[in-house]
This record gives C-alpha cells, structure tokens and sequence, in this order.
C-alpha cells in the first residue's frame, strides 16, 4: 500500500508495477489533488521520467515561463534571468504540480488499485504484514506500507511518533491563482515589499497567474488557521505595501485554492520501521527553497522501489534506499550562511541593497562568467548516480 496519490506516491507506484508487485494507493481527497504551483523536473528526475517514457509527455505541458524578472515596487525591471541563464529560478522543464500528476496517474491508473476519499487510521506492523485500519473501508492486510505524503503527514505519525523533528526556516508561504492582466507575461515577476514580503507571479498554460507570497515571521501555527482567518491574516499583512498588492487582496477574496504553509524542512532520524518506510516531503521536505522537492521525491521513489525489487528481504530493501538517499538528501537540505533571511528584507534600504545585487547578477558580463562556470561544472559534476535496475 502507497499512502498519497501525489509525485512521490505516483512514481513509485509506477516502478513498483514494473516489477511485480501489486500496488494500491490511498488518497484522502475525493479524487487527485491538481492544485499547487510550477516545479521543476531535472537532475535525476528527469533522467527517471526519460526511463519512464514520459518525457515528451511532460515537456508538452510545460507552463510556458520563459525566465524571470526582478522588479521594484514601481514594477520597473531591475535584473531578468532567461531560462537559459544558469542562475535562473525557471529551468528547462517547468510544469505545474497538478499536470504531473495527471500525467502520472494516466500512466499508473490501469494496474494500480486507487482508493479515494478515506485515509489510514492505525498501522499494526507484524511479522508476516501490516494490518491497515482505514477510516471508511474494512481492515486490510499488505505486505509493505508507503507512507508518500506532505509535510503534515498523519500516517508517519502513526508509524515514527514524536521522532521526526522539523527545523522552521523563519518563513511562511502562500499560493493560490488569479485571474491574468496586460501585466502578466511569460516572464516570472519577483517583488520584494516592506515587512520582509516577498510576491513571485508566474504564467501558467491555462490563461492564469500563479501567485505565491512569501514572508518572515516567527513560528506562530498560522497553518492551522481555518481558511478564513488565513485570508484575513494574508490580507493584513500585504494590503497596504504596494506593487500588485491590491489585485492580489481581491484574488485572496475569491479565491478556494489557498495553500497556506510554514516553510520547514523534515528531519527524520531514519526512513522506515519494520515493513514501512517513507519516501518524498514526508520523510526529507526540503522546502522550495532549495527547488529540490521533485528531484528527491522521483529519486527517492525510483531507488526504493529498485532496491525492494532486487532484495531478497524488504529489510534490505529499505536499508540500502536509506543508504543511498540520506547524503543527497543531507546535501540538498544544507543552506548558504544567511539563507533565507538574505532574500527577504525588512525594510526599504535592506530592499534597495538586494535589488543592487540582483541588478549586478544581471549584468551581461556576470551572466556571462556565470554560465561558463556552470557548464564547466555540469561536465564534470552528476548530482547522482543512478543505478540501472
């Protein structure tokens, strides 16, 4: 049983089908959960889902983002990063989370058992299985659980308890989807406003704008908040401090897609327990902040189900995903000195200086040297090496 029906959930359903066993995965939501922002596919994802024979498919529902722009509070340009540039938050491949899903599910969704609407009450690991308590169906018996689910995931719970740690990155995140105006574009659009806010508007290839909001604060349970009162927080907090802010408030208003969030990294002391182990945000979230969620959560799914495949014993199998995944995931979660304070000045001086050195990384001759070095560097540098299983 795989537990979440997202990119974690979907990919290792996919492997494992590949080699035999027969999978079913359980989906709270009365059906596939499509919201959700751009990601990014690349690195050992891609090369994954080039082994999946997905690649045409995903490169068709790219988002259409050609680069992002840097603006001030007037909107006026201060740096622009094509998808070209190696510094560019917009990579080669950009879909929103939603139609990789779709496409996932389409491709899993004729040998996989799905279960929507219901969840996993209680797990009782024995020896020769797991008995699975739903909140809806009748118990059930497998040989494996996959717990494939967020940052918030109850079914760890069940399983690690009070083990899993979380180390909050002093931000909280908000994304919903608005209507587009003439300002929109295919260019990502990056505000920084006063109080430590930041606005990234994206395009998306339906006609819309993605919004996301980013900003500074102590740990205060703002995610636990009832929808409501997360509009009401939002709208407080960025009504008055310029830029698209107005435009934003009213899509706030309307919307029923809000996705409200602390921004924290998962800690987990180790990924699996007697015949269940975790894979994705519920076992390493590493945050958008790194942009390395879809890369670990497609590599975390593709070693595990290859180690299980070719292990004589499931112990085995989840020892050596771990042994594989753990110094990528400990890479990918380290963060430079000052990240993300840096990005996300409190005031108008602190945002005049940043935008100084975005002007500066984007002058012709710094993107030049950039991407020479970083073309050098990919020559002689793989984030990892896959095993061919």
């Amino acid at each position: 049983m795989v537990s979440g029906g997202s990119i974690a959930g979907l990919t290792i359903a996919y492997w494992l089908n590949q080699y035999g066993f027969e999978v079913t995965v359980i989906e709270r939501s009365a059906g596939l959960r499509l919201g959700g922002q751009n990601i990014d596919v690349k690195g050992p994802a891609w090369e994954i889902i080039k082994k999946m024979g997905l690649a045409e498919k995903i490169r068709a529902a790219n988002t259409t983002e050609v680069g992002i722009r840097f603006v001030d509070i007037q909107d006026k340009i201060v740096a622009e990063f094509p998808k070209e540039n190696a510094i560019s938050m917009t990579q080669e491949i950009e879909i929103l989370r939603g139609d990789m899903v779709n496409i996932l599910y389409d491709e899993v969704k004729h040998y996989t058992t799905f279960i929507f609407d219901d969840q996993i009450e209680n797990i009782v690991d024995q020896e020769d299985g797991v008995n699975v308590i739903f909140n809806k169906r009748v118990e059930e018996k497998y040989d494996l659980v996959i717990i494939a689910e967020g940052i918030g995931s109850g079914t760890r719970h069940l399983v690690f308890g009070n083990e899993i740690k979380f180390k909050y990155l002093g931000l909280y995140s908000a994304y919903l989807t608005m209507e587009k105006t003439n300002t929109d574009s295919r260019w990502a659009r990056w505000c920084n406003a006063v109080g430590a806010i930041v606005f990234l508007l994206r395009p998306d290839n339906y006609g819309k704008t993605r919004v996301s909001i980013f900003f500074r604060s102590p740990e205060l349970g703002y995610e636990k908040l009832p929808i409501a009162n997360q509009k009401e927080l939002l709208i407080k907090k960025i009504r008055n401090v310029g830029w698209e802010a107005p435009r934003i408030v009213e899509a706030l208003q309307q919307t029923a897609d809000l996705y409200f969030e602390r921004v924290s990294q998962v800690k987990a002391p180790h990924w699996y327990k007697g015949r269940v182990a975790m894979i994705g945000d519920a076992a390493y979230c590493v945050t958008p902040i790194a942009g390395k969620g879809t890369d670990l959560a497609v590599t975390g799914a593709y070693i595990l189900a290859g180690e299980l495949a070719r292990s004589t014993h499931h112990d085995e199998g989840f020892k050596t995903y771990e042994r594989f995944m753990r110094p990528y995931v400990t890479k990918m979660q380290k963060l430079p000195p000052g990240v993300p304070r840096l990005a996300y000045p409190d005031s108008k001086f602190g945002i005049a200086i940043l935008n100084s050195f975005f002007a500066l990384a984007g002058s012709r001759l710094a993107k030049s040297i950039v991407n020479i070095f970083s073309r050098n560097d990919k020559q002689h540098k793989q984030e990892v090496q896959l095993p061919d299983y």
